[in-house]
């Protein structure tokens, strides 16, 4: 079988054979013709010599821009992107556009590894600087999974630099159990650098072609520490501030009557036996209120878990609404439905809003809408009123917190554990097709 000649044959052939008749044509008449021996071998040699010149030289052309053109490429594919083909300045010229879309290529090819260096950097930065534990293994085809990288926090979690630790096999790592199972989940597990429980994710990607699994490995507990730290603090400062208000002016009437009652009786006010009432009568008030303000606090915090039973929507709202008599109350009810719930948490639940919503309304003289809807998995009730709406909704589930002359700033509290120990949510909100505000409280069906 003969062999294909290569690319630059062919150019070479086709430049031999194009001028080939011309050649021939012109030869015939030289030699055919009356002309001197010497005259018909010059011109001979002439016009071979230029025809094989000419056509040498027009595959040297062809091959030479073929060859530059594969040497861009080349470095392109070996990361030089410096490498610039030069112009013609002609820009009809099918060599120009061609190295045109070459440099063009190689502009877009720099910038784009330029970016990717850059995200790189920038995400090696992010991954060592999170205090997560970040790990990477990839997946060989007999299911043995090694550790490829390992962030900053991986390496004091394992008590070993990422360089000692890269090519270690997950059993190795005892990680191997953290790759298993279901995600995300709370694990307990214990390492050189600290113990559970640990929050677990994975997630999988590919990486030159080869499939990978990221573990990230979040210390719940440390959290669970800061939100414990930071729940005490709030409850010290409120705490601290309704004590010293009701032991300030304890103090200074104790005070005041103790020097009455330290001087002779000559020297006693006429009315010195009213002042000592009056102040009695002020350590009286005040020590109810501290007890109260103690009461609410203890309420607050021993709810009890709910027993959960069916719970009829309907029955449950028209019973709630019975009971406020102040103001009527507009009940637009939805759809039968029944939820698992402790009924008499609901009604303390539903009590409580209904009766911020008429306290709101009677502001106003508005009106309180109460409803309910159904959603996918969840019954959603709203409690919706004309009052003066939310202006602040930062302060509303802040224990002891309250705009209202007299409250003890519970209730909205107390409704929220309630309806989070039902697996529900409850948001307040000011209302956008009037002035007011909503209630919207979601319970699982």
């Amino acid at each position: 079988m003969v062999p294909r000649p290569s690319h630059e044959g062919r150019v070479l052939l086709i430049a031999l054979l194009t001028p080939l008749p011309a050649v021939a044509v012109a030869m015939a008449l030289l030699w055919t013709g009356e002309h001197a021996s010497r005259v018909q071998w010059t011109l001979t040699v002439v016009a071979l010599g230029t025809w094989l010149a000419g056509a040498f030289a027009l595959k040297d052309r062809v091959v030479r821009a073929l060859q530059n053109i594969a040497n861009l490429l080349g470095a392109l594919r070996e990361g030089d992107f410096s490498l610039r083909g030069r112009q013609a300045p002609d820009p009809r010229d099918a060599l120009s556009e061609t190295l045109v879309e070459v440099n063009s290529l190689a502009e877009t090819l720099a910038h784009q590894r330029t970016d990717a260096l850059e995200a790189s950097a920038l995400l090696g930065k992010v991954m060592a600087e999170i205090d997560v534990a970040v790990f990477a293994f990839d997946l060989a085809s007999d299911g043995q999974r090694t550790l490829r990288l390992a962030n900053r926090a991986g390496e004091r979690l394992l008590g070993t630099p990422a360089a000692r630790l890269v090519g270690s096999s997950a059993a190795a790592l005892n990680m191997a159990g953290l790759l298993e199972g279901e995600a995300p989940r709370t694990v307990e597990a214990s390492f050189p650098g600290g113990q559970g429980p640990w929050e677990l994710r994975r997630g999988a990607f590919r990486l030159g072609g080869l499939p990978h699994e990221l573990l990230v490995l979040t210390d719940v507990q440390r959290a669970l520490r800061e939100e414990e730290r930071q729940a005490w603090q709030r409850l010290v400062r409120v705490l601290g501030h309704e004590i010293n208000n009701s032991l300030a002016p304890i103090r200074s009437i104790a005070g005041n009557m103790q020097q009455t009652l330290g001087r002779p009786a000559g020297d006693r006010p006429a009315d010195w036996q009213e002042d000592m009432a009056r102040g009695l009568a002020v350590i009286e008030r005040r020590s109810e209120a501290l007890g109260r303000f103690m009461t609410s606090y203890a309420r607050l915090a021993k709810l009890p878990p709910p027993r959960l039973g069916p719970v009829e929507v309907a029955a449950w709202v028209r019973r709630v609404v019975d009971l406020e008599k102040r103001r009527p109350v507009l009940l637009r009810e939805g759809p039968a439905l029944t939820i698992p719930g402790d009924g008499d948490q609901l009604d303390q639940l539903l009590i409580n809003l209904l009766h911020n919503a008429v306290d709101a309304a009677a502001e106003t003289d508005g009106q309180v809408e109460v409803t309910w809807r159904r959603l996918t998995r969840q019954v959603e009730i709203v409690i919706a009123d004309e009052g003066p709406g939310v202006a602040d909704t930062r302060n509303l589930f802040v224990p002891f917190f309250t705009t209202k002359p007299g409250g003890s700033g519970i209730g909205l509290v107390l409704s929220r554990q309630i309806a989070e120990a039902h697996r529900g949510t409850l948001a307040l909100q000011s209302r956008t097709d009037r002035p007011g505000a909503e209630a919207r409280l979601r319970l699982p069906l």
